[in-house]
């Protein structure tokens, strides 16, 4: 997995034990003793995710959205393929750069070339990029399980309570401190008015039932902000 950066922030253990667990479990009927050991990639992750101009879509970001996976699934969530949604959580912001508008597209290259080389099948490959390319729009087609769950994980944030919700806000914003008030607030709101205007903002039972009205209860709210 070739990358500038080739070792895990410190402290973070736990974290590259549940990307590895995730890898060996995901290929773990694949009956080939040859397969890379998964730690060097889950610490070229972790570096990727620890980059110093992150502000919101950091390691507790991507920590967020696999405690979000595990709660869905925990409260009756259906299958699916439960550990390619959660590598494609591991990849799905792991190349972001703010000033860019490719950074899904790239980050899902990533997933194509790492996973292959760490032993996935072509299908298993193709399903993970596929889900992290489905996270520039967040809506997956109806009965697309595995994009409905980490769709649902990665909006989560969302539906937080005020606090929470308006530090996720301001980090946002910290993270494109280049871009001048006017030009960010106007960006800002797109991106608000696209959300709203989806039928529904989370298509799990679970999230649509515990987090649909709060978040866009949050959203009108930061839209109106902006507006005002």
């Amino acid at each position: 997995m070739t990358a500038d950066v080739d070792a895990a922030p410190a402290g973070l253990p736990a974290l590259l034990a549940r990307w590895n667990a995730t890898l060996l479990t995901a290929r773990s009927g694949h009956g080939d003793p040859g397969h890379p050991d998964p730690e060097p990639y889950g610490r070229n992750l972790l570096a990727r995710w620890a980059e110093p101009h992150r502000r919101y879509h950091t390691v507790d970001h991507l920590r967020a959205v696999l405690d979000r996976i595990d709660e869905l699934t925990d409260q009756g969530g259906e299958g699916g393929e439960l550990e390619l949604v959660r590598l494609a959580a591991w990849f799905h912001d792991a190349v972001y750069r703010p000033d860019r508008s490719e950074n899904e597209e790239r980050s899902a290259t990533l997933a194509e070339k790492a996973l292959t080389e760490a032993g996935l099948t072509a299908h298993e490959v193709a399903e993970v990029a596929r889900l992290v390319r489905l996270t520039v729009t967040h809506d997956p087609a109806e009965g697309d399980i595995n994009g409905e769950l980490l769709c649902d994980a990665d909006l989560a944030i969302l539906a937080t309570d005020q606090d929470t919700y308006g530090g996720y806000v301001r980090a946002v914003r910290e993270e494109y401190a280049f871009v001048p008030d006017e030009a960010f607030r106007q960006g800002r709101a797109a991106v608000l008015r696209q959300l709203l205007a989806l039928p529904r903002l989370f298509r799990t039972p679970y999230g649509a039932a515990a987090w649909e009205t709060r978040a866009r209860r949050n959203l009108e709210g930061e839209l109106a902000g902006l507006e005002a």
